[in-house]
């Protein structure tokens, strides 16, 4: 039988990717190896003398290939010398992160890039003792290990090249915008272009060695009504319980009981309009945030988010962003109102972003450099922001109408999830890995807002996700499905059992995966689906199924016999968890309580992926107001100072909907730049 694979779409990015890396962070593969070489300002060695050359420095000229490992494979590397120098080095193919440590798009000029810039500086100062790059650890590392590897070819005495590279004293730089942001993923970049389309000259603060962020490595679904798309959905006697369901809780208050009252009159006029295809509307979104959070969110602030989400994915279109042209139901999202970029994973909104800024004279990005301190005025007013780069140069950036925290959660600060984590929903997390970039979400915004005045809200508030692949964690290397394709898979345990509905929340997922053996469970997958074959298809992250096999991230087998054995798990338990699902798919009733379903799962290639749960992100922060003001212990704003973004808190409550993260930074971090040029 010819093996068959599922993929939600072809997916190809339409910019020139190459290698990056980063301590913990998320790798994504490249679609075109790039060659990088040294500028030639900076290839010419220095002239070296007679006595160096017999301490060990001399080589023997030629072109040498080395390979080492960065975070998803390997990295290639040529090194070009002659005697006494390096004359270049290139990086070529590799399977590393587009937008960390490569360029995101074509020509660009922002932050500091591995493959641009190791092979540039160990040129430049003739040594391969040189910085790593800001978030790009890994990747670094194996630059500069493969470097070596070559030099060892050309029978260098390595000690020869690794003398340190002598800094310039650290300089005191002031820099003078009128919005200076802080934080250079999804909801800063927005805030830095919303605020230019508003007349403001920007300056974006990034402590990575390039902007992208959390946003660069997420699922990259965003959620909002669309009654074109949905218009080709059937709303099916399964899914109208969610909604019945959704409008016949009690309501806390009397806001709650108007919000649940205006969607039970939309849903009876759809009904008597003999409308057959999928309901939706803002406010039933609304709701569906504001229950599926609890109701302990700003039920005001749940507004500003689901009311905008039209807009605010229109905007992000105008920009240049590309969404496939169905709708589908994201993991942990609820309803069939997820959009997914046409570009794996974050790549296609950052570098929708990046490519808008690079056009733009009115924003300055400085990479590599961390903000430190937020500084008032004798009136309370937040007017500058002091950082620090990596080169030890302190700046002083004034803001004439003031600064933008965007600077993410703290998922990734484990001291921080530990003081937080009180709710009981979740026992001891200090162990628990993280999707998260480990150079992001980390709290520091928060902090540095705290120490101004700035109050907190709902900080015990944290959610898990059940995505993260066993390794390392890391929300990658995963078919495309998993993530928006909830109606075409069933979860199961090491024993072959389901445990769980498939379309449920978050939270609850996360719970009954961590009471499994091992606390890990597997996403299973037929050929009955919107499928490829298996040798073309791609993760959502654009890796080959065959490489995914090969390093462990998949299983695949043609009968389910097969996949029992390669899971070391019971044939007959497999198959008859297969068929009791089958069943409920026929009859619309499920054990697990699942509404949602498309196929039944019956004919091979089968494809497994393991999976756990991992902190994800914090929905607690900094307390703002409707318009994405700070505001402090009384309630009152701090002037000059917004918000956006996972550093906020109240807008999802006790659990975010699958999806409404991108949506946060579009909404938010477009009203920030309107807000803060007001």
């Amino acid at each position: 039988m010819k093996r068959k694979l599922a993929c939600m779409a072809s997916v190809v990015l339409a910019v020139s990717l190459t290698a990056c890396g980063g301590g913990g962070g998320q790798e994504t593969p490249t679609t075109a190896a790039e060659t990088t070489t040294a500028a030639p300002a900076t290839t010419e060695a220095p002239a070296e003398t007679e006595a160096e050359k017999t301490e060990g420095g001399a080589l023997t000229a030629g072109t040498y290939t080395a390979s080492k490992n960065g975070m998803n494979g390997a990295v290639n590397v040529e090194v070009e010398v002659d005697e006494t120098s390096i004359l270049s080095v290139k990086v070529g193919d590799n399977q590393e992160t587009p937008g960390i440590g490569s360029p995101l798009v074509d020509g660009e000029k922002e932050g500091t890039i591995p493959t641009i810039s190791i092979p540039a500086a160990i040129v430049e100062h003739q040594s391969t003792a040189v910085d790593a790059v800001t978030g790009a650890t890994i990747t670094s590392a194996a630059i500069r290990s493969a470097v070596e590897d070559c030099l060892t070819q050309a029978g260098a005495n390595l000690d020869d090249w690794k003398k340190p590279v002598e800094k310039e004293a650290g300089q005191a730089v002031e820099k003078e915008a009128d919005v200076v942001v802080v934080g250079g993923g999804g909801a800063g970049l927005a805030a830095a272009i919303s605020a230019s389309e508003n007349g403001a000259k920007v300056l974006v603060i990034e402590k990575n060695g390039a902007v992208g962020g959390d946003t660069l490595v997420c699922g990259a679904i965003y959620n909002n009504p669309d009654k074109e798309l949905q218009s080709k959905v059937e709303m099916s006697d399964a899914v109208k319980k969610t909604l019945e369901a959704g409008i016949g809780v009690e309501p806390v208050d009397d806001a709650h009981k108007e919000l649940i009252d205006t969607v039970a009159a939309e849903w009876d006029a759809h009904k008597s309009s003999g409308d057959t295809s999928l309901f939706d509307s803002e406010a039933w979104f609304t709701l569906q945030t504001y229950n599926g959070g609890d109701n302990v969110a700003e039920l005001d602030l749940v507004k500003v988010l689901c009311n905008n989400a039209v807009a605010g994915f229109e905007w992000i279109q105008g920009l240049g962003m590309e969404f496939n042209d169905t709708i589908g139901q994201g993991a942990g999202s609820l309803w069939q109102r997820t959009h997914t970029s046409t570009k794996p994973m974050g790549t296609g909104f950052i570098s929708t972003y990046v490519e808008n800024i690079a056009a733009d004279d009115n924003i300055e990005m400085l990479t590599s450099t961390t903000a430190t301190k937020l500084v008032k005025d004798d009136s309370g007013r937040v007017v500058a922001v002091e950082a620090e780069d990596v080169n030890g140069n302190t700046y002083t950036c004034t803001a004439a109408k003031g600064v933008v925290l965007a600077t993410g959660g703290f998922a990734a600060n484990s001291k921080m999830v530990n003081e937080y984590n009180t709710t009981g929903k979740w026992d001891d997390l200090s162990k628990v890995p993280t999707t998260n970039r480990f150079g992001c979400s980390q709290g520091d915004g928060i902090i540095m807002a705290q120490e101004i005045g700035a109050a907190l809200n709902q900080m015990e508030q944290i959610q898990l996700l059940y995505l993260g692949n066993v390794k390392d964690g890391g929300l990658t290397k995963y078919p495309a499905r998993c993530v928006n394709g909830t109606d075409q898979e069933i979860f199961i345990n090491k024993n072959g059992e389901r445990f769980v509905r498939e379309d449920g929340r978050r939270d609850e997922i996360c719970l009954q995966v961590l009471k499994q053996p091992d606390a890990m469970f597997y996403f299973l997958e037929s050929a009955d689906g919107d499928y490829t074959d298996v040798e073309t298809a791609l993760t959502a992250d654009g890796f080959t199924f065959k490489e995914m096999e090969e390093q462990g991230y998949i299983i695949i087998a043609e009968t389910l016999d097969e996949m029992a054995e390669k899971l070391g798990c019971d044939a007959e338990t497999l198959k008859a968890t297969v068929d009791t699902f089958n069943a409920s798919v026929d009859s619309g009733e499920d054990e697990f309580g699942r509404t949602l379903y498309s196929i039944k799962l019956e004919n091979g290639p089968w494809v497994a992926t393991p999976r756990q749960a991992c902190l994800h992100h914090t929905m607690g922060g900094v307390k703002i107001d409707t318009e994405g003001r700070v505001l402090d212990e009384s309630g009152a704003p701090i002037e000059g100072l917004v918000a956006a973004g996972e550093i906020t808190g109240g807008i999802h409550g006790g659990n975010r909907l699958g999806g409404n993260a991108v949506v946060d930074t579009v909404v938010f971090g477009k009203l920030a730049g309107e807000t803060i040029t007001k």
